[in-house]
């Protein structure tokens, strides 16, 4: 193993690490341990269902990613093909390195969530990979509590990211690989396994993981991954805010650039936390949804959809029509409260 400043020296900068010791999900800055604004803060539009305003009825105002410390849309098309090299078998080897760092972010006007992370963003780096390619994942955890990295998929059990199994929990400043194949194709995630989950889950431990059919897919003419998730900012067992790649109504001021008639294809994914199902739901048009990603044949043409925590699919759509198009949650309290936001359509 190395030392997790080993690890953080060979890597960018990630910005300010903070220690954020104790247990369970502390109340993030600028909040109360009730959940109510703390004496001279502004909750803004963010305060909650009883305090909704701005873009023009819905609630919003979402902060500008350069300030957040989160870009959802840069999120949005951003697969990492880690290292590649040959082995002697032929196949090709994907490496990556991923750095478990305690950060902050301002996720809402004057409220800084003290986030656990993969490579200092929420969600993680998506993964993306070939079916029956070779992964090594180099986890080095520089964050102040133990972590693991518990991959979606088929492989041995000591790869499993799973306390008490293989390496198990991997402490503070020290390192662990996982390795295995890319097997099953689809749309999966990993996530930190550690004890208590909850927290580790919720406060920012998680990231998308594609594989790619061996063969391929149709060629999309845009693809992008959209991880569904909430904070929960008082230390309570439930969410204030909710958000797709991070920031709630990103959006909403930075629609999803689009074309006219192109074919999307939209890895979505549910890591929710505290609440026990999420919905995607787009208005003026529908599409073909593929659950898990692990077939080539669509199983339904819709307009809605919903996941528990860990479910995921894949969206594919065509926009016949140029305009803004509103996608959210269809549950009232989870759009509200920022997991909103627009396709934008250019003709064609």
């Amino acid at each position: 193993m190395i030392s997790g400043a080993a690890a953080l020296a060979a890597l960018p900068a990630f910005t300010a690490f903070h220690d954020h010791s104790g247990g369970g999900t502390p109340p993030a800055s600028g909040v109360s341990p009730s959940g109510t604004p703390a004496s001279g803060t502004a909750l803004s539009n963010h305060a909650g269902p009883g305090n909704h305003a701005g873009h023009a009825g819905f609630a919003g105002g979402s902060v500008p990613p350069d300030r957040a410390g989160i870009d959802p849309t840069a999120i949005l098309r951003d697969f990492d093909r880690g290292r590649t090299s040959t082995l002697p078998d032929g196949r090709t080897l994907r490496e990556w390195d991923i750095v478990a760092v305690d950060k902050d972010f301002e996720i809402a006007p004057g409220i800084t969530f003290p986030g656990w992370t993969y490579n200092g963003r929420i969600p993680g780096p998506t993964l993306w990979a070939r079916e029956g390619d070779a992964l090594r994942i180099h986890f080095t955890n520089a964050g102040a509590h133990p972590h693991t990295m518990h991959f979606h998929g088929i492989h041995r059990a000591e790869m499993d990211g799973t306390p008490g199994i293989g390496a198990g929990s991997i402490a503070p400043g020290q390192s662990f690989t996982y390795e295995f194949d890319a097997t099953p194709f689809g749309t999966h995630l990993y996530h930190c396994h550690q004890s208590p989950l909850a927290p580790h889950i919720a406060k920012g431990l998680y990231g998308g993981f594609i594989i790619e059919p061996r063969e391929g897919r149709p060629t999309a003419d845009d693809e992008m991954v959209m991880v569904m998730n909430g904070y929960n900012t008082d230390g309570g067992d439930d969410n204030e805010f909710y958000s797709v790649n991070g920031l709630p109504f990103h959006f909403m001021d930075f629609p999803v650039q689009v074309k006219q008639n192109a074919l999307v294809r939209i890895h979505l994914i549910n890591i929710l936390e505290y609440d026990p199902i999420n919905s995607f739901h787009i208005h003026g048009n529908f599409f073909y949804y593929y659950p898990t990603g692990t077939m080539l044949t669509p199983s339904e043409y819709t307009d809605t959809i919903s996941q528990v925590q860990g479910q995921r699919g894949i969206v594919e759509i065509r926009f016949p029509y140029p305009g803004k198009y509103m996608f959210h949650a269809h549950k009232t309290e989870f759009a509200e409260l920022g997991w909103m936001g627009f396709f934008e359509v250019e003709p064609a």
